[in-house]
């Protein structure tokens, strides 16, 4: 683990922080460090970068955020199952149902595989450039966007895909709805499970098992 660490480090030292100056003082004139370390450290520490659809109730909201998951990690496994399986420590026989159950459709899926890693670092760059978009020229920001296909296609060559196991992600998105949730409700408990249509007992146990606030 240590060593996988040292080797990502040093390919977005070597290889990713050279593409993002090359293309910044093309389009922008300069080099920003700051923008650089923005967006290195959410390359190097990655988010489960899936849809999650706020607006549903808990389980639905579930069932849909399951889907594009899978979805996403058969992309980046090349549809490979028995790989995905060892990845999300599910059986086989779990993914060929999950599949079948969320209507997955494979033929689909296969169609936008190549793209994946390229369309997580091309969200990534993006986000992190709007955080700038006010001390940034328009002209100049718009150049930068331009270039980043070709940006994070470069990149992408180089960096590893992020693996989650199916736990780790399904806590991740209870996590970030449960926030959600408690933050359009001002914190209240009882407003927030009303809203996501769960028990509030179920709330409780989970804001504490979370560590949500």
């Amino acid at each position: 683990m240590k060593k996988e660490k040292k080797n990502l480090e040093e390919t977005i030292k070597g290889k990713v922080m050279p593409l993002l100056e090359e293309t910044m003082e093309k389009n922008l004139g300069i080099t920003i460090p700051k923008i650089e370390d923005d967006i290195t450290d959410k390359l190097k520490h990655p988010h489960l970068d899936v849809y999650i659809p706020f607006h549903l109730h808990f389980k639905d909201a579930k069932k849909e955020f399951k889907k594009e998951f899978i979805k996403q990690e058969l992309r980046a496994h090349l549809g490979n199952i028995s790989e995905l399986a060892k990845v999300l420590d599910l059986d086989r026989r779990s993914i060929h149902r999950a599949i079948k159950n969320l209507k997955i459709d494979i033929e689909k899926v296969r169609v936008h595989m190549k793209h994946n890693e390229e369309h997580i670092i091309d969200k990534t760059i993006r986000s992190t450039l709007a955080e700038y978009k006010e001390i940034i020229h328009p002209q100049k920001l718009e150049r930068m966007y331009e270039d980043v296909p070709i940006l994070s296609r470069n990149i992408a060559k180089f960096l590893p895909h992020q693996d989650f196991t199916w736990k780790e992600a399904e806590k991740e998105f209870e996590k970030q709805f449960l926030e959600k949730a408690l933050k359009d409700s001002n914190g209240n408990i009882s407003k927030a499970a009303v809203k996501v249509d769960i028990r509030v007992e179920t709330l409780h146990r989970k804001i504490k098992k979370l560590g949500l606030k």
